[in-house]
């Protein structure tokens, strides 16, 4: 089977790419390095010791994605490719707007003139919004989002369901991923964001490793057990199995199909810290702010449905991400 992986030099693609070769499948990846560098590619052939296909172009080449379809028999798109930071996205949003809206819509024109009809769309939990209540389930009513960069995933997924409506021949995955943490256990690949990052487990791991001096808290007066935002972090690697098991439940469904991928356990900004200093034996300077744009106060999942219907579940702990996030920052203190 030939799986084609948008955006698979990032953080969560390239560890989907790992399980895909490692499952055998002839793999594709396309990026254009705007969030990601090309030694990543070296990594994951050093890690499975499989090839893969690689194009840098961006997916809004329309001209150079429909030559890639016509060259190879594509079965599968996984669509990754995205910014997705969600602070950013509140200060810049039409660049927002316009890359994860346009390259989408141009891809999913691609596929239809090629006849590729099966996709597995990276969505997000923050299409939950504000309103609803944890656990979040995939019934809960969506159509309102605390930031532009949820605002994509939601239009992006209206969008998916349309063409799907519109055409029964489509197998639509919609996987709205919690919080990614760790790396893979080799620590040959984690993720390594460009200038200041923009999550909390990379920003902390520098931190840690002495390339800052703090790390930024923000807000301490959310209603949670400790004040600070609550989310459902998943290690890295069990996401990107979910996405080996999303295959094939797509390849034999039609229709839209959508799952959690998270824990359905919640942990705040300060448990994290706590537990990597425990786990990793350093100190964590840190200093609370206010509160950042964009940001609800608690998110975690109700992943019965993927386990379920998937056969997913994810297993590891805090524990073992904030050790896994800690060996790839020291084998890499300045990233690939």
């Amino acid at each position: 089977m030939t799986v084609l992986v948008t955006g698979g030099a990032g953080y969560i693609g390239s560890h989907t790419v790992i399980e895909l070769l490692n499952d055998n499948q002839e793999v594709i990846v396309v990026d254009n390095f705007s969030n990601s560098k090309p030694e990543v590619l070296n990594r994951i052939q050093m890690i499975t010791g499989k090839q893969l296909i690689f194009y840098e172009k961006n997916i809004e080449d329309r001209m150079a994605m429909d030559k890639i379809f016509k060259q190879h028999a594509i079965d599968i798109v996984i669509h990754f490719a995205g910014y997705k930071a969600v602070g950013e996205s509140v200060t810049q949003p039409l660049k927002y707007y316009h890359n994860n809206l346009s390259g989408t819509i141009v891809l999913l024109e691609v596929m239809q003139e090629n006849q590729v009809k099966n996709i597995i769309f990276s969505s997000s939990a923050t299409v939950y919004g504000e309103t609803n209540r944890v656990p979040f389930k995939e019934t809960m009513t969506t159509g309102e989002a605390s930031n532009p960069y949820g605002y994509t995933k939601l239009v992006l997924e209206k969008i998916l369901q349309d063409l799907s409506q519109s055409d029964p021949d489509w197998s639509v995955t919609l996987l709205r991923y919690f919080n990614p943490l760790g790396a893979h256990e080799s620590g040959l690949i984690g993720e390594d964001p460009q200038g200041i990052p923009n999550n909390l487990m990379p920003y902390l791991t520098q931190v840690a490793i002495g390339k800052r001096p703090k790390l930024l808290v923000f807000g301490k007066d959310y209603p949670t057990h400790d004040g600070t935002g609550v989310r459902d972090y998943i290690h890295v690697v069990e996401l990107a199995q979910g996405h080996q098991k999303a295959i094939k439940h797509n390849l034999e469904h039609q229709g839209v199909a959508i799952f959690n991928l998270g824990t359905g356990h919640g942990y705040s900004v300060l448990d994290i810290i706590k537990t990597f200093e425990k786990a990793n034996q350093v100190t964590i300077p840190y200093e609370i702010i206010d509160r950042r744009p964009g940001d609800i106060a608690i998110a975690y999942a109700d992943p019965s449905k993927a386990n379920e219907e998937l056969d997913w579940e994810a297993f590891k702990d805090l524990y073992t991400m904030c050790q896994d996030s800690w060996h790839w920052q020291k084998k890499n203190p300045d990233g690939f």
